[in-house]
């Protein structure tokens, strides 16, 4: 999938949060959004995916304006916090997946995403005694149940140790060389090690700049 972004912009009232932001993506890109609180990383996020309404001709997907599309399944998302999710419910990992899908997924594809997330042990635990690292984990796997096209995660690694960061990482970078699209939101400016193709630094003056990796970057108000 192509994401072809052109003059976005976006106010909370009058509060104006991203001013004339213009970028392509082709598929299997790897984007790391970066910026402190504030400068607009999550609103961005939330522009992608229809959350917050944009005008027509802003965004595109393929060639489908986006008021026009349809296909949400084509994305996974992994918030920065799972306030969507009940966690006095009591349910384990698996029945979590079950019910979680879109798309019909049988048990053996469940079973390789946890394999593949390093926790297929935990099938069976409840939910609510994961540590930070494990149900990030989780989460991811539930993005990646139907298959998308395009993985969107938004500081995913704000809650899980040095040790679970550092697979965490490993993982996305084998998720990206299978040729899925990442879109990494992050606050940290330690991304030396991350093998993405484009950078998008955000600053809270409404200002951004856009690289591909290896491309002098052009700054100020795009």
């Amino acid at each position: 999938m192509q994401i072809n972004i052109n003059n976005l912009s976006f106010a909370y009232g009058t509060k104006t949060i991203i001013s004339n932001l213009s970028l392509t993506l082709n598929g299997g890109d790897y984007l790391v959004v970066r910026g402190k609180n504030g400068s607009g990383k999550s609103t961005f996020i939330k522009c992608l995916l229809g959350f917050n309404q944009v005008k027509s001709g802003m965004i595109f997907y393929d060639t489908i304006d986006i008021t026009n599309f349809k296909s949400w399944t084509r994305f996974g998302y992994v918030s920065q916090s799972f306030d969507d999710f009940n966690y006095e419910f009591p349910l384990t990992v698996g029945e979590l997946l079950q019910i979680s899908s879109l798309k019909k997924t049988n048990e053996s594809e469940r079973l390789k995403l946890l394999e593949k997330m390093g926790i297929f042990d935990i099938i069976n635990q409840n939910i609510n005694s994961l540590s930070g690292g494990q149900l990030q984990r989780v989460f991811i796997v539930r993005a990646m149940l139907n298959n998308p096209d395009v993985l969107i995660l938004d500081e995913p690694t704000a809650s899980i140790d040095k040790q679970n960061k550092v697979f965490f990482y490993n993982t996305i970078e084998e998720l990206h060389r299978a040729g899925l699209t990442i879109i990494l939101i992050t606050h940290n400016d330690n991304i030396e090690n991350l093998n993405y193709t484009h950078l998008l630094s955000m600053y809270s003056d409404l200002s951004t700049s856009f690289e591909e990796r290896g491309v002098e970057i052009t700054e100020g108000v795009l």
